[in-house]
This record gives structure tokens, C-alpha cells and sequence, in this order.
């Protein structure tokens, strides 16, 4: 499998859950990491944790949702040769009768169009060079919506699904791939937002961040040749086939 020595890899949504766990592995397999949120305190302490263990990482603080912040964010980085879009959020309030306007643009505009800022920033550089790996985080909810999850989140996730097709479609000539990642229920602090959160003990049979860092680090040392299109994970014991107690 390919080493990723000398490789640049940003990371958007990565101050905590599925982006900072994916960072600490790109960089331990040797990426220069570039961790990238809203907030700049657990963006460093992501940075100063991989540090800590000979990695190399650079907080670059941005608000996704913002397209001129997110390519300033890309500029300060330079050469970006993988490229991991995992911020993602949620509403508390759900359901289509309840569901405002101003929640569906909230979510609308981090779960998709900060994903499409981010590989819209990074494409051009890749296309220069004739290679790039861009990795698109979705969920479960995107191949199979789901009342708990809810409207909002199901499209934009179901969106991306076809966002990372179109990449392929129209990058593969282009030395371009992408995966799209479809996790079932990670134990992250986006759990929080649920109108009823779930137990710690029904976290613990969850898929785990290091779980999906392990993913992120799988996909990124495929050969150039290699495209893995959608990687479809989830626990174990899935209570989105099982059912929820809070629907």
C-alpha cells in the first residue's frame, strides 16, 4: 500500500469525532496535516496531541459554511494532495412539520456546501498536478433516510452521495478520485444534538472515530490507480435496521 510520506492532507471538520481521529492517523502514517474548523482552541489541541507523537499539523481555522473563508483556508495551505470533508451537523428539531427554513440552511450549508467548497478549492491544484484524493464524509443516512435523522440531514447527506459521483465522473480523467463515506452511528459529540441522546452504553456499541480514522487511512493508501468509490459502515449491532426507541 502506498506510504503517505510527503503528502499534503486537509482536514475540514477536524476538531473533534471522525476528522481529529482521522487526522492523528494521516499524520502517523506520515502526512503533514492541516486541521481545519470553526473553533482555533481544539483545532491546536488536535495539533499539539499528533505533535506530541512526531506528527506534523497546522490548525487553519475557517467556517465551512463560508466560501470565501473556506478558499482563504486553502490558500494559506498550499499544495493539498488528499483532501478528508468531514464537517457535519445537525438540528435538534427534525421532523418536516417542525423543521424551519432557517434549519434547513444551516445544515444545508455545512453538510453540503462546505463540502463542495472544499473540494471545489482543492480541485484546481489537482487537476494541475495530475493526482488528488478527496474523501467526502456522508452517512447511512445519505444511502438509507430515516426519520431520526431527519430531513434536512438525510438530503444533504444523500447529496454528497452524488457529489463525489460527479467528481469521479468528471475528474477520474484527471488523476482525481474520490470516496464518498457512509458511516451508521459513530459515537461523536454530534450524538448530543439528538432529541433524545443516546446512553452511554448504546455509544459504546457504536462505531468509534478511530474506527472511521482507520477507514480514512485505508482509502488514502490505495495506489493513484485505485479509486474506491462508496464505503457503506456501520456498528455491528445497527439500530437503524433494529429500530430506536426515540422514534
Amino acid at each position: 500500500m502506498t506510504a503517505l510520506d510527503g503528502k499534503r492532507a486537509w482536514i475540514t471538520g477536524g476538531g473533534t469525532g471522525i476528522g481529529a481521529a482521522s487526522a492523528m492517523a494521516l499524520a502517523n502514517a506520515g502526512a503533514e496535516v492541516f486541521v481545519t474548523g470553526r473553533r482555533e482552541e481544539p483545532l491546536r489541541e488536535v495539533c499539539d496531541k499528533i505533535a506530541a507523537v512526531g506528527g506534523i499539523a497546522y490548525p487553519v481555522a475557517a467556517d465551512m459554511a463560508d466560501s470565501a473563508a473556506v478558499e482563504a483556508a486553502r490558500k494559506e495551505i498550499g499544495q493539498v494532495d488528499i483532501l478528508l470533508a468531514s464537517a457535519g451537523l445537525n438540528v435538534p428539531t427534525r421532523a418536516l412539520s417542525q423543521l424551519t427554513p432557517k434549519d434547513w440552511d444551516h445544515v444545508t450549508a455545512v453538510n453540503l456546501n462546505g463540502l463542495f467548497y472544499a473540494s471545489h478549492a482543492v480541485l484546481p491544484g489537482m487537476r494541475e498536478r495530475g493526482d488528488g484524493l478527496i474523501m467526502l464524509v456522508s452517512s447511512w443516512a445519505g444511502r438509507y433516510a430515516s426519520r431520526l435523522t431527519g430531513a434536512a440531514y438525510n438530503a444533504t447527506k444523500r447529496a454528497v452521495i452524488a457529489l463525489s459521483e460527479s467528481i469521479n465522473e468528471e475528474e477520474g480523467p484527471h488523476g482525481i478520485r474520490s470516496t464518498v463515506i457512509m458511516p451508521g452511528e459513530v459515537a461523536t459529540p454530534i450524538m448530543k444534538s439528538r432529541p433524545k441522546p443516546p446512553s452511554q452504553a448504546e455509544m459504546d456499541r457504536m462505531l468509534q472515530p478511530e474506527d472511521l480514522a482507520a477507514t480514512v487511512e485505508f482509502v488514502a493508501r490505495m495506489p493513484p490507480h485505485v479509486c474506491l468509490n462508496e464505503i457503506l459502515i456501520s456498528p455491528t449491532r445497527n439500530r437503524f435496521y433494529q429500530g430506536f426507541e426515540e422514534l
